[in-house]
């Protein structure tokens, strides 16, 4: 069953919650009593499983195929949402997509890379907010995390245009939190490093990283996860923060 019941009655939309932060952060949501839709594009079995330990904790868990870099795929899951769970009062931008390539090897960089970036990071967030508003205004409130990288403040990641997509989406979230605003809330969080599947095969680089942080280890899903919901159940009177998730590492 659910844990505290401090969200119950109210519907949160995770995109690309199959795994990691997405799936964390679907399943801390249920823990505090929210409904919750589980999204996904390609995932569908870890969805599944998302979707079942939401179920778990006792709250009404919905499974939605969508592509969020699609506007017409956005649009029809939020739909559903509103039709199947009554209303729309969270949601949490999670789905993101990247190439590794070392930030010297600027030659191996194409359109295509940049297009399909920014499409689901940027574009994917700005559709899936535009389409929610109209369900949170009838709710009377609402509350979008975005969830950025500490990339977009430092200029490092897996790639150029990973690092410039998750620096356009801190201006998104200082952007929307202003045309929003009172009604919405959007904030954003800006992880570093997180041992999620996005790391497998690159661990001697998440332990040098872990090495120079002053906590000593890399962020965990779940860490990240606890700090989206806790916009929703402590920080009620913040938008517009981007709370960075490294351990302290940039804090050097």
């Amino acid at each position: 069953m659910a844990q505290t019941g401090r969200l119950r009655g109210k519907v949160a939309i995770v995109t690309g919650s199959a795994t990691g932060i997405g799936r964390a952060s679907a399943i801390e949501l249920a823990g505090e009593g929210a409904d919750v839709v589980i999204n996904y594009s390609r995932s569908e079995a870890e969805a599944q499983k998302t979707r079942d330990d939401c179920a778990d904790l006792g709250v009404r868990a919905l499974l939605i195929r969508a592509d969020c870099a699609r506007e017409e795929d956005v649009k029809g899951m939020v739909a559903r949402a509103e039709q199947e769970l009554g209303g729309v009062d969270i949601l949490v931008n999670n789905a993101g997509t990247t190439r590794f390539v070392p930030l010297p090897n600027i030659e191996e960089l194409h359109d295509a890379d940049w297009d399909t970036i920014f499409q689901l990071n940027v574009k994917g967030a700005f559709y899936a907010t535009r389409a929610c508003v109209p369900a949170m205004r009838r709710r009377g409130e609402g509350l979008v995390v975005n969830v950025a990288s500490v990339a977009g403040h430092t200029g490092a990641g897996s790639s150029i245009p990973y690092a410039v997509s998750k620096g356009a989406m801190i201006t998104l979230t200082k952007s929307l939190a202003k045309a929003l605003a009172p009604q919405i809330r959007v904030n954003a969080i800006a992880p570093g490093i997180v041992t999620t599947r996005w790391v497998a095969g690159r661990e001697e680089h998440v332990e040098r990283y872990a090495r120079d942080t002053p906590m000593g280890r890399a962020a965990t899903a779940e860490d990240c996860a606890r700090v989206v919901v806790s916009f929703a159940t402590h920080g009620t009177f913040l938008t517009g923060e981007v709370t960075v998730i490294d351990g302290g590492r940039e804090m050097r």
